[in-house]
């Protein structure tokens, strides 16, 4: 298509301009008509239900004839006793998860990226891939028999080097480390796939010439490396930022006991106990919705943040 094509397409009505992108692309279109339609029921229909938060849900009366409440169930959850907590724990787990599970999986992609031998780089990959592919349910069990204190191999451990047996999951100091230690075993070989598929992008005349000009293996890395992997790095932060309140519930509630629950107790397992525990739907729909607010207020804080700084950004 010609510049002058182009620019008449433009001066053309919206309406126009879409039939015609249809008509020209058809059979792109139907190969995306699964995934839209996947958005469309799963994605987009439900917001329909986002109206309970500001009502009296009743099954008996639907949606549209439950009473009308406003902000009520807002402030009731604002002003509950265990609301600072629950934010407060919520929050913190995600900050250490940010803080020490974002760096770990460039930092893996690099020093795959420096293996030599192929058949040995294969098999690192597939062993940090497979915690991925482990069910929460069992994970927690795992984590349940390893640091049990009298059968676990952790205690063993500890006290075949002199010290004493530790109750990892009645202690609540203990929660958050072992919370966000087994999502980094799990996780972190898994997030490294994209910034592996970015460093083997790179044009490799770039690391012969650094050869000839001789440049170390850690020189390739800051100066090669790590600036190809500034852009995608940084949309992935900001999108990490967009979950600071958005946890793992279900590993949350099955680690959680009665003795660590001051640190166990964060707001998805509060939702889960109120919403499906007593059938709170409405109370419960709008802490989801208060949340998912605050995700998106951070995520486009941050987005706005980095454009400013780096000229990197989502959108």
């Amino acid at each position: 298509m010609s510049q002058a094509q182009k620019t008449d397409l433009r001066n053309q009505p919206l309406g126009v301009r879409f039939q015609k992108a249809i008509g020209r692309d058809w059979q792109l279109w139907v190969l995306m008509l699964p995934a839209l339609a996947f958005f469309l029921v799963f994605c987009y229909f439900p917001m329909y239900g986002i109206q309970i938060a500001f009502k009296d849900y009743k099954a008996a009366f639907g949606i549209l004839d439950s009473e009308w409440v406003g902000l009520e169930h807002f402030q009731t959850f604002f002003s509950s006793y265990y609301c600072g907590r629950m934010f407060a724990n919520t929050l913190l787990l995600n900050v250490y998860g940010l803080l020490f599970g974002f760096p770990l999986p460039i930092l893996l992609a690099i020093m795959l990226n420096q293996l030599g031998l192929e058949r040995f780089k294969g098999f690192t990959q597939t062993a940090i891939y497979v915690p991925h592919f482990i069910s929460t349910v069992v994970l927690a069990g795992m984590i349940y028999l390893f640091f049990s204190p009298e059968n676990g191999i952790i205690n063993h451990l500890i006290e075949a080097l002199g010290g004493q047996s530790i109750y990892f999951m009645i202690e609540a100091s203990w929660f958050r480390p072992l919370f966000v230690g087994s999502d980094l075993w799990q996780n972190a070989g898994w997030n490294t796939i994209l910034y592996i598929a970015t460093l083997t992008s790179i044009d490799p005349q770039l690391y012969e010439a650094a050869t000839i000009d001789g440049a170390t293996r850690f020189k390739k890395i800051l100066h090669i490396d790590i600036p190809h992997l500034i852009p995608i790095s940084v949309m992935m932060l900001i999108l990490n930022c967009g979950s600071l309140l958005s946890s793992n519930t279900d590993k949350a509630l099955l680690l959680q006991t009665s003795g660590n629950i001051a640190t166990s107790d964060i707001i998805g397992v509060y939702v889960y106990n109120v919403g499906l525990g007593k059938a709170q739907y409405s109370y419960t729909s709008a802490i989801g919705l208060c949340l998912n607010v605050i995700n998106f207020t951070i995520i486009m804080c941050v987005n706005a943040i980095s454009r400013k700084l780096s000229e990197i950004s989502l959108f």
